[in-house]
């Protein structure tokens, strides 16, 4: 079959479901790039499991020779021997897309991520990606494990642009290294509140937490000498951006499904810049014991 990998075009979908021809012919993927691939999908405990392999595999029209033996070794062998077949890779990537469908992971969507994001760091080495909705497209390929990972995980790198607070991160890099935006800023806000009760030793929270931490009379942090109006000005108006952050994005995400008030990437990278200026005037401030 024709290679047309030099008539690439990055931004292209590739198609492989029934009745959709894809663009165009896929050159073979090199055994390192299959066997990872395998790994993954194969994996003992978080892949898939033997008897989904078998329906996958029928379903991409691809043969289970060996359906006895270990499932990455079973699954390398299946997708080598096809796209030797084939002269190209168009079967294997049928078969990765119907794995990572996203129907397949209704009752779990946390999987989803969690194996598109593996399978594209792999992937970016030759220049494609499974976007959110399982869809294959072409990118632009990269060259070491940093650029894929960061490639993967956009939420972060562009945190690590912005150079955004450690404490951000402390809060909720698990949420961050699953891209989930809306449990992302729900944790690294409540990481607020909870800097200051370490800063403080308080145990309130909400409203009433930043009002006696922040009090303008008796203060247990203060952002300067509270001598003037001004300065007492500027620390009246910290608490209300606090009090405003609070409202609007911890005490919704608290009650609010994520269907119903979803937080999407350019929101969180502003909110947890918001964040990251938070706990930068919060290295600022002056505890005072009490």
């Amino acid at each position: 079959m024709e290679d047309r990998d030099e008539n690439r075009k990055t931004g292209t979908f590739l198609i492989f479901f029934k009745n959709q021809k894809p663009m165009s012919v896929i050159p073979k993927l090199d055994e390192n790039i299959l066997q990872e691939i395998c790994n993954l999908i194969g994996d003992t405990d978080s892949g898939l499991s033997g008897s989904e392999i078998s329906k996958l595999l029928s379903q991409s029209d691809i043969d289970d020779p060996e359906p006895t033996i270990t499932k990455r070794v079973r699954l390398f062998e299946a997708l080598k021997t096809r796209q030797e077949k084939d002269g190209c890779s168009n079967n294997v990537f049928a078969f990765i897309q119907r794995v990572i469908d996203p129907v397949r992971y209704t009752n779990n969507p946390d999987l989803f991520q969690i194996r598109r994001r593996a399978l594209n760091v792999i992937l970016a080495f030759r220049g494609y990606e499974v976007e959110n909705d399982g869809k294959i497209r072409i990118v632009e390929s990269v060259d070491n494990l940093d650029e894929a990972h960061q490639r993967v995980n956009r939420l972060a790198a562009e945190l690590n642009i912005r150079k955004v607070h450690p404490q951000v991160l402390r809060y909720c890099n698990s949420e961050l290294l699953q891209d989930n935006y809306f449990h992302a800023v729900f944790e690294a806000v409540k990481g607020v509140a909870d800097r200051i009760r370490e800063m403080t030793g308080l145990l309130e929270d909400g409203a009433l937490l930043l009002d006696k931490a922040f009090s303008i009379e008796n203060p247990f942090l203060a952002l300067n000498s509270l001598r003037t109006e001004t300065e007492k000005s500027e620390q009246r108006g910290f608490i209300n951006l606090l009090k405003g952050t609070f409202g609007m994005f911890r005490n919704v995400t608290s009650h609010a499904p994520k269907i119903k008030w979803p937080i999407y990437e350019e929101e969180a990278f502003d909110l947890l810049t918001l964040v990251s200026l938070i706990h930068k005037k919060l290295d600022k401030t002056t505890i005072i014991k009490k």
